[in-house]
């Protein structure tokens, strides 16, 4: 069993790694890309990017309590496995894509196929002990975390040499995990565990009255939402407010977020196992989104180049709160809900990264054309603050009414 246990976290860290290697791959030079298809500005290439990860957002909104529901009554291992082979076909798609109309198709793929982080994540609550979990859930961290030291960088790399190399590099990256783990994956959920599907919990709003059965839970769900934007409208523009303002090359772009992963590795895969022990669920928590809240507001004001690089390093000691957020809501729950539960985090997820790209682009775009009332390329970085600060009130009430219901959060 143990074993088992040992191989099953293997591949979820490198199907997690390899599903982000793959997305850094194609981060550096997604926005050239789409540029080049439409000849715009940044301001209006900022909005058809803005567009592509919002379609990606919808289908992953739509389709994880699919999934996850699925997992429940299937097992994870089939889930996996299938989500993994069409991720491969998704990234042929995209480095085929002679229009703008085959990328946003290649989107709308990789969003149904994307929701097995929903499965990946109900696998570790299988085979993780309550008092290991928030430890695991930082594996998913620290995959990402090796994903974008060597995705992005790599992308900048065989970006210079073609805007389309990197998609192949993705697809070979997914097709040979998905073989991996038809090789040597086991399955995670006890037969006796499972649960019929059933079309209410595998919906988007269905799948949310799990998480409102608690009212500390439906309110941490709110403040994981109001995050959730805020990181999504930071991603959206990375890579065009540092090409605007600072003059950065994908290879430097690409760089950069090398460097942010290597720092999530040493948050989520070393210092979440002494900070939350010492620290506790609750304070773990908020201290995070304090130093998220800093990081953005670094971000916004910052005059030159090694600024950023500075802000990236304090911003991501924050990386800590989501993997002991997600930890504790988990212990909420039965094992036979776990897909579930994670389904609907996921398309909670999904939601803010439909919506959250598409207001970074446009706010990005509206204060960087030449109609603004003020240039502030910064400015989705300022609203990401505000929007953090708001989850900060929303998690400190829910870890308060998560106390007063007999919680174990110290």
């Amino acid at each position: 069993m143990v074993r088992h246990r040992t191989a099953g976290l293997a591949f979820i860290f490198v199907t997690i790694l390899i599903d982000v290697l793959g997305v850094g791959l194609i981060i550096p030079i997604l926005p050239r890309l789409v540029l080049s298809m439409t000849g715009g500005s940044p301001s209006s290439g900022a909005h058809i990017l803005g567009l592509l990860m919002s379609s990606f957002g919808l289908m992953q909104f739509l389709f994880a309590p699919v999934l996850g529901s699925l997992s429940d009554r299937y097992g994870r291992r089939p889930v996996l496995l299938l989500s993994l082979l069409f991720t491969g076909v998704d990234y042929i798609t995209m480095a085929l894509a002679p229009s703008i109309g085959w990328l946003f198709v290649s989107r709308v793929l990789a969003g149904i196929t994307g929701a097995s982080f929903t499965t990946a994540t109900a696998y570790i609550a299988d085979v993780s002990p309550p008092e290991k979990r928030a430890q695991n859930f930082g594996l998913v961290g620290a995959a990402f975390g090796v994903g974008f030291i060597i995705g992005p960088a790599a992308g900048g790399l065989l970006g210079a040499v073609s805007l389309r190399l990197p998609f192949w590099g993705a697809a070979g990256l997914s097709l040979l995990n998905c073989l991996y783990g038809l090789l040597i994956l086991p399955e995670s959920l006890d037969k006796e565990n499972r649960r019929a599907f059933a079309l209410r919990s595998a919906n988007p709003v269905g799948a949310f009255k799990i998480l409102s059965r608690y009212d500390w839970v439906l309110a941490m769900t709110g403040s994981i939402a109001l995050l959730g934007l805020a990181q999504q409208c930071l991603q959206s523009v990375w890579v065009l407010y540092t090409t605007l303002r600072f003059g950065w090359t994908e290879l430097q772009n690409g760089l950069s977020l090398g460097l942010l992963g290597l720092a999530s590795i040493a948050v989520q895969a070393g210092l979440i196992r002494t900070l939350v022990p010492r620290l506790g669920e609750k304070r773990s928590i908020l201290w995070g989104l304090l130093l998220n809240f800093i990081g953005f507001l670094g971000f916004a004001l910052a005059a030159q180049g090694w600024m950023m690089i500075v802000m990236m390093l304090i911003w991501s000691l924050s990386f800590v709160s989501g993997p002991t957020t997600q930890s504790l809501i988990s212990k909420q729950y039965e094992a036979n809900e776990q897909g579930t539960v994670q389904g609907a985090l996921t398309s909670v997820q999904s939601l803010t990264s439909i919506v959250g790209p598409l207001l970074g682009a446009f706010v990005f775009g509206y204060f960087t054309s030449p109609t603004a009332p003020i240039i502030l390329p910064g400015s989705p970085f300022f609203l990401g603050a505000v929007l953090i600060a708001f989850a900060a009130v929303l998690a400190t009430s829910a870890l308060r009414q998560q106390v007063a219901s007999g919680g174990v959060a110290q």
